[in-house]
């Protein structure tokens, strides 16, 4: 059985977290994933932003880890995926204006095949016009792009995410141990959890 490939479309000031996290987990549990950004090669760098929630009306902005792209972007062909992850922070706001990248989402959505996008990464789906009748989460203030490309937006506990389909959504890092577990649930993966014997 061939390992599964999946797509994670990055830009710069994407959400450390939001990268780093699905990236090296979806890695560590045997599937391919591809790190790709607009304009940019396997070896490129793109800059990451920490977004955190200190008390302010929005979240604050850090830099955060530089984060190396592994694969180059006019060299993808999405129907060889089987999965797209789109993380959130800055990334989203520009990258959803490159054509490639809407015809590359727009792709997963009408293939049917699973989608995890979190916090700013709704603003791409949104963009690529794949959220009419879907129910799903985002940063707060993402909510009307949400309601304006003909989606549902539910507000959940940051801790938490929404599923749909083929489509699991989450408002920020927060809810990584519930977004990644539904979105491995989408991508037919079983972990079993074994009893060690204990030595005496």
């Amino acid at each position: 059985m061939s390992t599964k490939k999946i797509l994670m479309i990055v830009g710069d000031y994407v959400e450390d977290y939001e990268v780093m996290v699905p990236f090296q987990a979806l890695q560590m549990v045997g599937y391919a994933v591809h790190a790709v950004c607009p304009d940019k090669k396997a070896g490129d760098k793109v800059r990451t932003a920490v977004h955190d929630f200190e008390g302010d009306q929005t979240y604050s902005e850090k830099p955060g880890h530089n984060f190396t792209l592994n694969a180059t972007f006019e060299e993808i062909k999405a129907e060889t995926y089987d999965a797209l992850v789109i993380p959130g922070g800055r990334a989203p706001e520009y990258i959803r204006l490159n054509r490639t990248v809407l015809e590359i989402t727009r792709h997963f959505a009408q293939a049917n095949k699973p989608i995890a996008a979190i916090c700013h990464g709704l603003q791409l789906l949104a963009a690529a016009d794949v959220l009419q009748g879907k129910r799903c989460t985002a940063y707060p203030a993402c909510s009307p792009d949400i309601r304006l490309a003909g989606g549902t937006y539910v507000d959940v506990l940051a801790d938490e995410a929404i599923v749909d389909g083929n489509l699991v959504t989450a408002q920020a890092w927060l809810a990584h141990p519930r977004w990644l577990a539904e979105f491995l649930k989408l991508l037919g993966t079983k972990i079993e959890h074994l009893e060690v014997a204990k030595v005496n």
